[in-house]
């Protein structure tokens, strides 16, 4: 018999292929329609763009062990686009969809990639989650000259033309959790746990250097395990004998599951164990379990429980689309944030050419994304605020620190790399 965690992630996917979409809120700044021109004029390099319709691509993975991650990022995304599309679309034209699943596989994001780019001619791609998958369908980006909207808080240290970052890179979010825990919980020793592959190992090096650098403290442990690893318990028993005042934890998908489970059930109560992840957002509590995770700190720039007019319109907008009981994580906003910021670069280009959209992209300003105002850098980053959140048990983060000011996006940080 399927467990009530399978069960619910096979709900979500059936959602997220399968469910109508009702009429949505649109924002009063974003429902003016731009006068269409005809297709030679708005396309000279053979996209799929028509008079009436301008094709993307959605590439995360809806099957395998990050599914549990990267459904709400394919949702939010949805949700701009039906919005872009209710408002009157980008350049008087609807957006169609081609949807590809990367399976949780970095050589099959590759293959899809290419497949949205060479096939399908798509003016711009929404997708990616991992470092490993974005690493994965960058060459294939730069060679064919395609448009990425990356949403996923990362470890910094890239820059392309062809990709427009949308979540957080390490001095954004790694430094500012870092900086938060020391100065509140007078943190001086750090255990770190990570999933084996490019985000964790490089997000714990940069850690490292401002742990050991700048807060003057130690790491006591560093272990990686296997994306899709279940069984924590060794792991664990390392953390209970070096007793650090911080678990740091980079696990990322279906294994933050099994991890939070098995360290409740070997006695570590996170109300006096301080851990802070960079990994955990509403969506991997769904099946966690808010009793599993209470006490946790998760440092990311959204949370779903933000108050402002902003996010209240888009959480309203996302539960009338995908259910009251679906919840709205930090990479599922920055997804959302992709469609809506290449519309202002298309209209302000006044093409889908991806060169001319690029040079059009630098000082793109979204003041009623839900997170806040955002900007983006020359660097083809967000200026953002950082956020620490408390887990609730009813699996819920409750917001305790937001950076007073938006933090420049610096993605080769002196002294770090």
């Amino acid at each position: 018999m399927p467990s009530r965690d399978t069960t619910r992630f096979a709900l979500r996917r059936r959602l997220l292929l399968g469910l109508a979409t009702a009429p949505l809120i649109v924002s009063a700044a974003l429902s003016r329609a731009f006068a269409a021109g005809p297709a030679s004029a708005v396309n000279t390099t053979g996209l799929a763009v028509t008079d009436a319709e301008v094709t993307v691509g959605i590439l995360h993975s809806v099957s395998g062990t990050m599914a549990i991650s990267e459904t709400g990022a394919t949702q939010g995304e949805k949700l701009a686009i039906e919005q872009i599309n209710a408002a009157g679309g980008v350049l008087g034209r609807k957006i169609k969809i081609i949807q590809e699943d990367g399976a949780s596989d970095w050589p099959t994001f590759a293959e899809k990639a290419k497949k949205l780019l060479v096939n399908d001619h798509c003016a711009a791609v929404f997708g990616c989650y991992t470092s490993a998958s974005r690493k994965a369908v960058l060459p294939v980006f730069e060679q064919y000259n395609g448009l990425l909207y990356y949403p996923t808080f990362y470890e910094g240290l890239e820059q392309s033309k062809n990709v427009i970052y949308t979540g957080q890179e390490a001095t954004q979010q790694t430094l500012t959790g870092l900086d938060w825990v020391h100065k509140e919980k007078g943190a001086k020793s750090f255990f770190m746990v990570g999933s084996d592959y490019i985000w964790p190992r490089t997000t714990n090096k940069i850690a490292t250097k401002h742990i050991t650098n700048v807060l003057k403290g130690t790491v006591v442990g560093e272990e990686y395990l296997p994306l899709g690893h279940t069984q924590f318990n060794s792991v664990i028993n390392k953390i209970k004998l070096k007793k650090p005042d911080v678990i740091f934890v980079t696990v990322v998908g279906g294994s933050n599951v099994a991890f939070y489970k098995q360290l409740k059930a070997s006695g570590i109560d996170l109300s006096k164990q301080t851990l802070i992840t960079l990994s955990v957002t509403e969506d991997e509590i769904e099946g966690i379990g808010g009793e599993n995770i209470e006490g946790a700190y998760s440092s990311m720039k959204y949370f779903q429980p933000l108050q402002n007019p902003n996010n209240d319109k888009f959480v309203a907008a996302f539960r009338k689309m995908w259910g009251d009981k679906t919840v709205i994580g930090d990479v599922t906003q920055a997804a959302y944030l992709g469609p809506f910021l290449w519309k202002m670069a298309c209209e302000k280009a006044g093409s889908f050419d991806v060169d001319k959209v690029i040079a059009a992209s630098a000082g793109i300003e979204m003041s009623d994304a839900p997170e806040g105002y955002v900007r983006i850098d020359p660097n083809h980053h967000l200026w953002s605020k950082a956020r620490v959140a408390r887990a609730r048990a009813d699996g819920r983060f409750e917001v305790v620190y937001t950076s007073p000011d938006l933090i420049k996006p610096d993605p080769f940080p002196k002294g770090y790399q």
